[in-house]
């Protein structure tokens, strides 16, 4: 090793190191050193001892986990869990793909800087607020939309009371509140697509579908495949505030997640141990899932995040 051209680099660009120690230092005191908390999870909670110092629960420390899979509420909270990730990962990826498209081939440059400012507007409203506009706009007595149906004579549609129309109203809300910020991302991936290549595909006659097939999605691909990994190691996670805020008591069959089961049992039922062995477990599958993924794409060629 060359130290002399160590140092010399290092008195170089000392300043770019020294910008890391803050980073470093959130994760090492907010990321890192609470992990040793993960042991609460094989352990009989005691709020006056430490992590080190509690008794292993029994079944060799796997009590909590026993008890997780024992519980109803659980296994309902993992498949609707699962079901409302996989639906939005079905139709709510896609979005933002498709929009990117429609963007980029618009010809008025200021019609679509306002589309876009538009669309990625609602990323900023909390689902507390979201969750109020579609009560106004949804109910199934005093919605507007449902007092639109009736004046023309439709049936009222109960968007938030029945749980089909639910896992619907959840899933396009989503969408709603996510596309255009994720849309962004797809821009400025398209932004790097070499004009030349469109120049070309132009000179060999080919009109704007044929470009956006043959020239914007292949450039589009990796981005596609870096976003998709890692939407799929977030397959078990669970938002709280989304599902929580848009539930109510006529849809805890496909409304109550992981997340809401963690806040029931683990801060109103005090069961600490057991909500950590929930997490525990959330985490590991994300990170298998993770894993599978990134393999997966670089077994078909491409480069994945790592």
């Amino acid at each position: 090793m060359n130290w002399n051209k160590t140092l010399s680099y290092l008195r170089r660009y000392w300043v770019l190191y020294a910008m890391l120690i803050l980073p470093i230092a959130f994760f090492i005191t907010f990321r890192y050193i609470p992990m040793h908390y993960i042991q609460i999870a094989f352990k009989e909670y005691s709020i006056v001892q430490s992590p080190w110092e509690m008794k292993w629960a029994d079944n060799n420390g796997f009590e909590y986990f026993i008890q997780a899979f024992s519980n109803r509420d659980f296994i309902y909270a993992l498949r609707n869990t699962l079901m409302l990730n996989f639906l939005d990962l079905i139709f709510g990826f896609p979005a933002p793909i498709i929009l990117a498209l429609i963007l980029n081939e618009l010809v008025f440059k200021r019609f679509k800087r306002f589309t876009q400012t538009v669309v990625y507007l609602p990323h900023f409203l909390s689902w507390v607020i979201i969750s109020g506009m579609a009560l106004q706009l949804l109910a199934p007595t005093n919605g507007l939309i449902n007092i639109l149906l009736n004046r023309m004579g439709f049936d009222s549609i109960p968007f938030l009371n029945d749980p089909v129309y639910w896992v619907g109203t959840y899933v396009v809300l989503g969408i709603w509140q996510s596309v255009g910020w994720n849309t962004i991302i797809y821009l400025a991936a398209i932004t790097g697509i070499n004009p030349e290549l469109y120049e070309a595909a132009s000179v060999d006659g080919a009109g704007r579908f044929r470009k956006i097939w043959h020239v914007t999605l292949p450039g589009l691909r990796p981005t596609i495949i870096v976003l998709l990994i890692l939407s799929l190691g977030q397959i078990l996670s669970s938002e709280f505030d989304r599902p929580y805020a848009l539930s109510n008591k006529l849809v805890t069959d496909v409304s109550n997640v992981i997340s809401i089961f963690v806040y029931n049992y683990g801060i109103r039922g005090l069961q600490f141990s057991l909500s950590t062995a929930v997490g525990l477990f959330q985490s590991v599958v994300c990170v298998i899932f993770l894993f599978a993924a990134n393999a997966l794409a670089k077994r078909f060629g491409e480069r994945g995040i790592w």
